[in-house]
């Protein structure tokens, strides 16, 4: 395999976690001291947005452009919240950070805090992550007892406290508005917007909502600079590194630093050994369950956020899952589905009635259950759900679908034709 550079991986050992004395040794929280000994809060802003930084939790909203809507300037409290709940089938890649480097999010939400003049911050982990839990626990008694955290941190008159939050378990909790209220203890649904969090978030204050990933980028960026990052991606648009997770008909499913823009066929066959078994390679799920399909058309494409919204999908997490030549893509589709449906809130009718409906549809089709008005009444539903839920879970939900129906009709019409799935 390629060499490339590491910022989040690179004090990542098998099997091992690295904790404060080794994290100094290989230069950390030399980006804090930085910040707070050298930096003005609106600077780091700046930085941060003049690097290109895109929200790295799936939907790459620019991270500079986001805080530039927080009200730094208000009176405490103001909140930083990190999202760590992960429950997207096929992402796995802040478990991997925090299983290998829990200091460096720790870090990289105290520069955040004192960019944005926020005093506390919390981080809301799935309920699945116990040994990252314990992880950042320690990490943050650490670092309080460093004098990283705490009253007056380094001296320079800036205080910020930071606590870890085990969640409950539901997907919906990725929503940053549903995953506020439950930090709050309430019931997880999302939130109407406006108003968004920046301006009534946490407790009714000022609140930030980022990714794992995304925050852990931001003491590199203040080490290396603006330019520096933008510069480790292999194309015009991106910036930076990205954690993908392979997974799925592969050889070597790990999760891998690599630069924004690499192709999808180079992350296949050189990082993931090529498609198991020696068969071909069908389809796969770019960015997470929530994105639409690619074909072998699309093994030349770059991942990067335009150009995969170029051919149809997203870039989403980062998470490759690939399909091999004997895969069914009803049946990955109705599992992903299945996923869905179950996982909703029930707060909105597109979203609660029209994902079992469209499980439904497929579980006739992959049965040999199926009719030609079952294909039709599941393109409507395609068209009803997108784009008309409470919140972004069912759209989500149904680029796998788009995925299906462009792509892969013709395998829909076989199951209907022949009364059974040509795969089984």
């Amino acid at each position: 395999m390629k060499q490339t550079a590491q910022l989040l991986f690179k004090n990542r050992r098998p099997g091992e976690t690295v904790f404060l004395k080794e994290y100094e040794r290989a230069g950390g929280y030399l980006g804090l001291k930085q910040a707070l000994r050298e930096m003005q809060p609106k600077q780091i802003c700046e930085l941060v947005k003049n690097s290109g930084l895109r929200g790295r939790g799936g939907a790459g909203f620019p991270t500079g452009l986001k805080w530039s809507f927080f009200p730094a300037d208000k009176p405490a409290p103001k909140y930083l919240v990190c999202n760590c709940d992960e429950m997207e089938p096929g992402t796995y890649k802040d478990g991997e950070l925090l299983q290998a480097d829990p200091h460096q999010l720790v870090e990289g939400m105290i520069i955040s805090a004192y960019a944005l003049q926020a005093d506390t911050g919390y981080i809301f982990i799935r309920y699945a992550y116990r040994e990252q839990f314990a992880n950042l626990q320690r990490a943050i008694a650490e670092a309080t007892e460093a004098g990283y955290l705490g009253k007056d941190i380094l001296g320079s008159g800036f205080s910020f406290e930071l606590h870890v939050h085990g969640s409950a378990g539901r997907y919906i909790l990725g929503e940053e508005t549903a995953l506020l209220n439950g930090l709050e203890g309430v019931r997880p649904n999302p939130r109407s917007k406006p108003p968004f969090p920046a301006v009534r978030g946490l407790f009714g204050r000022p609140t930030t909502v980022n990714n794992v990933e995304t925050l852990s980028n931001i003491q590199h960026i203040v080490t290396g600079g603006a330019a520096r990052f933008r510069d480790l991606a292999l194309t015009v648009d991106g910036a930076g590194t990205k954690l993908y997770g392979l997974s799925g008909h592969l050889e070597r499913t790990e999760c891998f630093e690599l630069p924004v823009g690499i192709s999808l066929r180079e992350i296949i066959d050189e990082y993931g050994g090529g498609v198991w078994r020696g068969r071909r390679f069908k389809s796969c799920l770019p960015g997470g369950a929530s994105t639409p399909f690619l074909t072998s058309a699309d093994l030349d494409v770059q991942l990067d956020y335009q150009t995969l919204e170029a051919v149809g999908s997203r870039f989403g997490t980062g998470g490759v899952t690939v399909f091999d030549d004997r895969t069914c893509m009803v049946a990955a589709t109705l599992n992903l589905i299945r996923f869905f449906a179950r996982e909703s809130c029930g707060w909105c009718t597109p979203c609660r009635d029209g994902l079992p409906l469209v499980a439904w549809l497929l579980e006739k089709i992959e049965h040999g259950d199926g009719t030609r008005d079952d294909l039709q009444l599941l393109k409507s539903q395609y068209s009803n759900i997108s784009g008309n839920s409470f919140c972004a879970l069912a759209e989500g939900a149904m680029g796998p679908v788009d995925g299906l129906l462009r792509h892969f009709e013709q395998e829909l019409v076989d199951h209907i034709e022949k009364g059974r799935c040509p795969f089984s």
